[in-house]
């Protein structure tokens, strides 16, 4: 009888995680075979196999539209964000857990508050900062804003790393003639490095998907992101469904990519990061 129930136990197991996986993937499936469909059959035949195979859709979209364009500037204001936020978060994080600072866990976690109001109520305080310092209309902006995001996460993420690398680490490297700076260089950060992986990782993908900072603080064509750009290209194409979803497809190859290389620091990251201390 237990050998019963466990075998049902299992097999319902295996169906409902089948059809979450099924109903969360096929969205995209769904969106890479409309890029390669014949714009024609986009309405006119519903097939799960892009038949007749053809690229004309992504023709379209790199030679027709600044797609290319706003495929850079979203690199650079998702790498930006991504060394701007590791070059806060380490030194924050580091002195949290070393100095032994009243109320550090406290503080950790009032700076997690920033995630419970929407990111709309800060651009528009931005807008008029940014505007003040000429800054307004730059991709500089746009990583700068983007930040007040990632930090908090990143800081929360890598103060559960640090405090459960052993002190004693540290120390033995100060006997031995190291500085602080290499101390933390040489030994904390190597140890750390799921947690710098998942941090970038997170930092990476929200940049990389953000519409609201870049479509508050960019008005130049030249200079605006993937989401803003798609956006634009729905309004100046009139509906051209093929090109959208082929821009769609392009958005994701990076975020899959990064998913696909770290997993598994991704999983290690998020584990020690939520546990430990």
């Amino acid at each position: 009888m237990n050998k019963r129930a466990n075998f049902l136990f299992k097999l319902i197991f295996i169906v409902l995680v089948s059809g979450i996986g099924f109903y969360s993937a096929f969205p995209i499936y769904w969106m890479i075979v409309c890029s390669f469909k014949p714009y024609v059959q986009l309405f006119t035949k519903v097939s799960i196999f892009p038949w007749p195979f053809t690229t004309e859709s992504y023709k379209a979209l790199l030679t027709m539209t600044n797609y290319p364009t706003y495929f850079k500037n979203s690199i650079i204001v998702a790498v930006g964000t991504t060394i701007i936020t590791l070059f806060t978060v380490c030194p924050l994080s580091y002195i949290l857990t070393r100095l032994r600072i009243r109320f550090a866990g406290t503080f950790i976690r009032l700076m997690l508050v920033a995630y419970m109001f929407p990111a709309l109520l800060l651009t528009i305080p931005m807008f008029v900062i940014f505007t003040k310092l000429g800054l307004f209309d730059t991709l500089t902006s746009v990583m700068i804003g983007q930040s007040t995001l990632t930090i908090p996460l990143g800081v929360w993420l890598m103060w559960g790393f640090f405090k459960g690398i052993p002190f004693e680490l540290e120390e033995a490297a100060l006997i031995d003639g190291s500085t602080p700076f290499k101390a933390f260089i040489k030994i904390v950060l190597p140890l750390s490095r799921a947690g710098l992986i998942t941090t970038a990782l997170f930092t990476f993908i929200l940049s990389w998907t953000d519409y609201i900072y870049a479509f508050t603080l960019i008005f130049s064509d030249e200079l605006k992101t993937l989401p803003l750009g798609l956006a634009a290209i729905y309004g100046a194409t009139d509906m051209r469904w093929g090109e959208l979803m082929a821009g769609s497809a392009l958005i994701t190859i990076p975020s899959v990519l990064a998913f696909a290389f770290v997993t598994r620091y991704l999983v290690q990251g998020l584990t020690a990061g939520a546990v430990k201390g």
